[in-house]
């Protein structure tokens, strides 16, 4: 796969997590999520820095600090 096809648009992470497209963008202003990058005015995902925020998301117990 090449760097391009690792590139998720706004729409496959909302479908992926399950959130409407308003609560990424608004999670975005807010700096909650992965990084990304803007290309001609398009947000982009790389999938490794997803992989990374959901992994970082991990949690043992309610408990736990977020």
């Amino acid at each position: 796969m090449n760097e391009y096809q690792s590139l998720m648009t706004q729409r496959e992470l909302c479908n992926r997590w399950q959130v409407s497209e308003a609560t990424l963008e608004r999670w975005r202003s807010e700096g909650i999520g992965p990084i990304y990058v803007k290309l001609g005015g398009q947000v982009r995902y790389r999938r490794e820095d997803v992989l990374e925020y959901e992994a970082s998301c991990l949690r043992k117990s309610t408990s736990e600090a977020v």
